[in-house]
């Protein structure tokens, strides 16, 4: 294929068809960008996107359990590189192959993040980024269904302030929310072991116990994802706006003149279709880049545009020398703990706990604080020695992991450290948990100058020992959730991971937590950071408007630019990022 593809180059560099702006990646965040750059009918707007209409797909479209399209063609199902601080298995990543992107496989959930959380990224070189700025496309895009009655005394709640009612994106609950006062006795319970109830985790403040709602239309009862509310809404009568389905993004194409210039200029995008075919679509304003954390590395990598130690060695021509590109991956673990119950639960639970440090680890937080402040040397090291050669610094690594760890353990921080998602089906209780933001640092990588050949994915999970200690916290308070009242009526004993395993009073050092993990953890697929928009000289690939370093007309917008990891889930956000990017776009801001 390869071969092929390089053959085909030269007589494939004249525009197949041309157009003001190239979008790749038809997702959460790339149709955003359609909807809005389309929006005024003198610009012509391409969207290249691999994946296939799931228009009418039931496994996409069905709201009753949880992300049924996981299993199907819909999922690029990517495997990671072996993890080699975790026994050296490799994991599964999802990610959408549709028009919809991942929103057409994800868990559907719409929780935001923390205020805090959002405001650090100013102190990162982009100014005009803070909570009030998101809050504004946070708002703008969603159309808030309330619940119904029912669902409201099954324990449905929210705070009008916090939503907008006349966006693209609807939000509620479905109709298979539970009415077994599974919600109110998890609430009891949660309350009786100190964690307060949150009546809406939505308005930047998370820590607490809450139902979140769900992005689908909960007249229709049907997953709403980004094709849904960004594309077929307005592709009628919008001439201007081009999809290109199952057509796959390869490179990015330079203007020749422009090689020699401080900044390249892009005139297009190399493309390969399901017929075997390679063509360029051209763009003469800009090529925007929304592929995913995951594809939108790689595909500048392709491009010429990386780390020269990732490309030289793949016989790729660097064009710009931008060494941070695929680094500083941040993801998260995710297990499960199990109970058996004397009762058959009906219905789809959306239920979770937000816990902060000082949740977790109660008299211990000082201690844990001291710790990690005094290794956050040692941490950054090991990234910059685990990244490709030139990615990073310790010098680097380190300023950031300050201000990570000043997020987490500030006096009275309220940023939730970690999540509980609460499952009540059939005969048992399930709870997957998560550390929400860890210190260990990946990266994504091509491997190889094949642009169909996946890139490798390496999160590097339990890089950073202090992620497998608040990973072990959480599951300490969830056994505590477990046993307190009202809970603790409704269960009939461990299944997962049982005593047998971890002894029942093993504290968050017991090593026996870690083993547990590492024997039987998977991704939780939040990929971020990969695109870092951060200043050049903190290792960003982004400036604050999504414009690559060094290249004058090709930005990225998607999950990828997120520097630093975020409390809540990412689709969320990922909208609210790519509304502001196309504001940028459009010379709004």
């Amino acid at each position: 294929m390869l071969l092929q593809l390089a053959l085909l180059t030269p007589l494939v560099n004249a525009c197949s068809e041309s157009f003001h702006y190239v979008v790749v990646g038809g997702g959460t965040a790339g149709l955003v960008f359609a909807n809005r750059l389309s929006a005024n009918g003198s610009f012509t707007v391409a969207v290249i996107e691999a994946g296939d209409s799931v228009l009418d797909d039931p496994a996409v479209k069905t709201v009753e359990t949880f992300a049924p399209s996981l299993f199907t063609p819909v999922n690029w199902n990517y495997t990671s590189a072996p993890q080699k601080y975790a026994g050296g298995g490799e994991l599964q990543y999802s990610a959408g192959r549709a028009l919809g992107g991942t929103t057409t496989v994800n868990g559907m959930t719409y929780i935001r993040a923390e205020k805090v959380q959002i405001d650090a990224w100013e102190g990162l070189g982009n100014e005009g980024w803070n909570w009030d700025s998101m809050w504004e496309y946070y708002v703008q895009q969603e159309s808030f269904q309330v619940p119904s009655e029912e669902k409201a005394s099954n324990g449905a709640t929210f705070e009008e302030e916090y939503h907008g009612f006349e966006g693209e994106i609807p939000v509620g609950w479905s109709k298979y929310f539970p009415t077994q006062n599974i919600t109110a006795i998890l609430r009891e319970s949660s309350e009786a072991a100190g964690l307060p109830f949150n009546k809406d985790v939505n308005g930047g403040s998370m820590r607490g116990f809450s139902t979140w709602p769900f992005t689908l239309n909960a007249t229709e009862n049907i997953r709403a994802d980004a094709a849904r509310n960004f594309y077929y809404p307005v592709a009628a009568e919008r001439p201007n706006l081009h999809v290109f389905l199952n057509t796959t993004a390869t490179r990015i194409l330079w203007d020749e003149e422009s090689l020699s210039e401080p900044e390249v200029i892009a005139r297009g995008v190399e493309v390969y279709t399901n017929t075997n075919e390679t063509k360029t679509i051209c763009a003469t304003k800009e090529v925007i880049l929304s592929a995913g954390s995951l594809r939108s590395p790689a595909l500048l990598e392709h491009s010429g545009v990386g780390n020269p130690s990732i490309l030289s060695p793949l016989g790729i021509k660097t064009v710009v020398d931008l060494p941070a590109v695929g680094s500083n991956l941040q993801d998260q673990i995710n297990i499960a703990m199990a109970y058996a119950s004397p009762t058959n639960w009906t219905g789809y639970l959306s239920t979770v706990s937000y816990l902060t440090a000082q949740d977790l680890f109660g008299p211990d937080l000082p201690l844990l604080r001291e710790q990690v402040y005094a290794n956050l040397s040692a941490y950054a090291s090991t990234i910059a020695a685990d990244l490709a050669p030139n990615a990073t610094t310790p010098a680097l690594q380190l300023a950031l992991l300050n201000l990570h760890a000043d997020l987490i353990f500030a006096n009275n921080s309220t940023v939730p450290l970690a999540e509980i998602i609460w499952f009540a089906a059939g005969p048992g209780i399930a709870a997957p948990f998560w550390n929400l933001l860890p210190f260990s640092r990946g990266e994504v990588h091509i491997q190889s100058s094949d642009p169909l050949q996946h890139p490798s994915i390496d999160p590097k999970f339990f890089q950073a020992p202090v992620d497998a200690y608040v990973q072990a916290a959480a599951a300490v308070a969830l056994r505590r959730y477990y046993a307190t009242a009202p809970l603790s009526a409704h269960v009939a004993g461990e299944q997962a991971p049982g005593p047998e395993l971890v002894p029942q009073d093993a504290g968050w050092r017991d090593a026996s937590w870690e083993e547990w993990f590492k024997a039987g953890y998977g991704t939780n697929n939040h990929p971020v950071g990969t695109c870092g928009m951060m200043a050049r000289e903190k290792g960003g690939v982004v400036d604050a408007r999504g414009r690559v370093y060094g290249v004058g007309n090709v930005r990225v917008g998607d999950a990828g630019v997120v520097p630093m990891q975020v409390s809540g889930h990412l689709s969320a956000t990922v909208y609210a990022v790519a509304g502001r990017i196309a504001d940028a776009v459009l010379g709004k801001w």
